[in-house]
C-alpha cells in the first residue's frame, strides 16, 4: 500500500504529485501493462539481445569519436 504523509495546510495538487511520482518508482502500472498480454518468452530475448546490441553500437560509436 502506498502511503503519501500529508502536512496541514498542504496544497492537494502537490500531494498527488508526490502519489504519481510514488506510483512511477515502483512501477505498478508499468507491471499492469506487461501482465495484461502475454508474451513468448523467446520474443523478451529477442527484444533485450536487440537492446543490447543498440546501446553496444552507441556506446562503441561514443569511444571512435
Amino acid at each position: 500500500m502506498i502511503v503519501v504523509p500529508i502536512k496541514e495546510g498542504d496544497n492537494i495538487e502537490r500531494a498527488l504529485k508526490k502519489l504519481k511520482r510514488k506510483f512511477e518508482k515502483t512501477g505498478v502500472v508499468k507491471e499492469l501493462r506487461d501482465r495484461q498480454k502475454f508474451t513468448k518468452p523467446s520474443v523478451i530475448n529477442r527484444e533485450r539481445r536487440i537492446k543490447a546490441i543498440y546501446i553496444q553500437k552507441l556506446r562503441q560509436k561514443e569511444l571512435d569519436m
